[in-house]
């Protein structure tokens, strides 16, 4: 329980912290010093938020009772406040981390190739599709619609890390889905399960869980044709590929 707790601590305090950052990259100018600075802060807040909760996760899967004495239901709470509590976990930290990868490697495609890259995207993959088995079993099929999300998100972001001429922009779109999912993955598992505590007669409302998500990928439709209409007009064909695969 003593490990939980601490791990509880980390949690809220990076999780709170990074509730907070997200919306400085959001609403600060693309590119800029603030943009940066702030993005990264969020990304490394979203990484210690994620490691937290997978020691939460494990300390639920082997201690359910003891670590929610305020449920009873042993089966629910190993759901939701383990394997699911895990794979968000997962999910948020690759998310935060190629977030940061595919600007790091913009000119060097192939580092997004990093052994630590492709694991967690595979690790979101194998995590997503046992919360989704794990929600079949119980009968709560919010588990297996948030799994769904994230292992969309992997395969699109496996299927861009191996290709070898990649669409010239392409890397700033990766940036900002895999940053935006890094944010909607933090404000649902806020929802998720601070709502069992906060909002006890609403935590399991299908409503509440899919705000971040609609909030999320609106942003994530607008930059898209803003920055497309923004390249066009440039001239850079924002859809083709470059013949070294340089991104410079």
């Amino acid at each position: 329980m003593l490990l939980f707790d601490l791990f509880v601590v980390a949690h809220v305090i990076s999780g709170a912290t990074g509730l907070v950052l997200f919306w400085v990259p959001v609403i600060a100018r693309k590119g800029a010093h603030h943009h940066r600075k702030w993005g990264r802060l969020f990304a490394y807040s979203m990484m210690a938020t994620g490691t937290s909760a997978i020691g939460m996760g494990l300390c639920t899967l082997i201690a359910p009772l003891p670590t929610h004495p305020e449920l009873t239901d042993v089966p629910l709470i190993r759901g939701l406040f383990g394997w699911m509590m895990l794979y968000l976990a997962v999910l948020t930290i690759g998310l935060a981390w190629h977030g940061l990868s595919v600007v790091r490697n913009k000119s060097a495609h192939s580092g997004n190739r990093h052994w630590f890259n492709v694991s967690l995207q595979v690790l979101t993959i194998v995590a997503a599709l046992n919360c989704a088995v794990q929600g079949f079993i119980i009968g709560q099929y919010l588990m297996v619609g948030v799994a769904t999300a994230g292992l969309a998100s992997a395969v699109i972001y496996l299927h861009f890390i191996f290709r070898d001429h990649p669409p010239r922009m392409e890397f700033l779109m990766q940036h900002f889905q895999a940053s935006l999912g890094a944010g909607i993955s933090v404000y649902t598992a806020f929802l998720a399960f601070g709502a069992v505590r906060l909002f006890p007669h609403h935590a399991f409302n299908p409503a509440m869980w899919a705000v971040p998500t609609i909030v999320g990928v609106g942003l994530m439709i607008y930059w898209r044709l803003k920055h497309t209409n923004a390249w066009a007009k440039r001239g850079l064909p924002a859809g083709k590929a470059s013949s070294s695969g340089d991104l410079a």
